[in-house]
């Protein structure tokens, strides 16, 4: 009895349950609203992209002409700095230990230069006259006592070697009278004028040492090259910083006064996109933070792809044309959460494909099999 009734029922509610099941699977699941609309664009025609936020300045990477320990850090992130002022101080006691005997050497220079224009010296006059005075005398005397002994008419009475020995005597007097004479006008004269001449290019060549290291330390002083807000600051004192190009800069600066979007746009629609078309920027995630954007220039070189959106469609060769548009003044970006170095989603106004003037009939043949006329 159990068999006859039990099974049957048994297989009718397996049917049921399966057709059930069936049923259930083939019904059609509503879509889920998505948790961030997208963005919808005021433009009929309209070109999408990716564009990065960026100071009007550019993004300016701060970085040092020569490696060395910094000292002292003179500005924080947010900071509104001028141009000119010191951003960051690097390691200058070494060049100071430099200038302070650069300048020990300027001060013999100029001392060198003042003693030689000073020449000749008051002290040195009186005992070049003097001796001059005493050569004098001695010469007179002996041309008088000279001629004594050849106003005398008795050959007898005098020796002939006397007579020569007085007159060498004179000679020999009159030379350093001449010596005398001639010590008293060099002194007279003052420094020889090559000698002042190298003195005064040692001078300036110490001169020129002292505003070397002067010039060095003032390269160790980092400043700001334009009026800008400090957006990003990577360095703190007693850290070293290294010269050149660096993968992560040592500090940005950028006149976030007002800000740019660079807009990425795919090669393929290019030429769809004039130069004055309008855009619109929207805020990734948030659809109801938007602006307006105006043209400011292409970049006309066509550069490789560098931020990806993550689509199993996008190429990794793929090329872009970069474009850079202003955020319209009604809406700054100091009343809006927008920032430098945000991405966001761009949609330009694009223009139509132009119709061809001239339709292409026949076949292009390449360039070897084409006749020459």
């Amino acid at each position: 009895m159990i068999r006859k009734y039990l099974l049957p029922i048994l297989a009718i509610v397996g049917f049921s349950f399966a057709m059930f099941m069936v049923s259930r699977g083939n019904r059609v699941v509503p879509a889920a609203e998505p948790v961030n609309p997208p963005p919808q664009t005021r433009f009929t025609r309209y070109v999408s992209a990716a564009g990065l936020v960026e100071a009007a300045s550019d993004n300016i990477a701060i970085g040092t002409p020569v490696s060395g320990l910094i000292t002292a850090v003179k500005v924080k992130v947010g900071d509104q700095v001028k141009a000119g002022q010191v951003l960051f101080q690097l390691d200058d006691r070494q060049l100071k230990a430099q200038l302070l005997s650069q300048e020990a050497g300027l001060r013999v220079a100029g001392a060198q230069v003042a003693k030689l224009t000073a020449l000749p010296r008051a002290e040195d006059l009186p005992p070049l006259t003097a001796k001059v005075a005493q050569q004098k005398v001695n010469l007179e005397d002996l041309r008088a006592q000279l001629a004594r002994l050849e106003g005398v008419k008795d050959p007898r009475s005098v020796s002939q070697d006397e007579v020569i020995r007085h007159r060498f005597s004179v000679q020999t007097a009159e030379k350093q009278m001449e010596q005398a004479e001639a010590q008293l006008a060099q002194l007279k004269s003052g420094a020889w004028q090559p000698d002042l001449d190298v003195a005064r290019a040692q001078e300036e060549s110490a001169r020129a040492g002292v505003e070397a290291i002067r010039i060095e330390l003032e390269r160790l002083k980092i400043l700001a090259p334009i009026d800008a807000e400090v957006l990003q600051v990577q360095i703190q004192p007693g850290e070293f910083a290294q010269a050149g190009t660096l993968a992560v800069p040592l500090m940005v600066l950028g006149d976030t006064s007002s800000l740019h979007v660079r807009v990425d746009v795919d090669e393929n629609d290019a030429w769809r996109v004039m130069a004055g078309n309008p855009a619109q920027a929207f805020a990734r995630g948030n659809r109801e933070i938007s602006v307006s954007l105006s043209f400011v220039q292409f970049e006309p070189l066509v550069v490789p792809k560098k931020s990806l959106t993550g689509e199993s469609t996008e190429r990794v060769d793929t090329r872009v044309l970069q474009i850079v548009y202003a955020i319209v003044p009604e809406k700054k970006a100091g009343s809006l959460p927008i920032y430098v170095g945000q991405q966001m989603d761009v949609f330009i106004e694009a223009t139509e494909r132009p119709a061809s003037t001239q339709p292409v009939t026949g076949t292009v043949l390449p360039a070897e099999h084409k006749t020459k006329s």
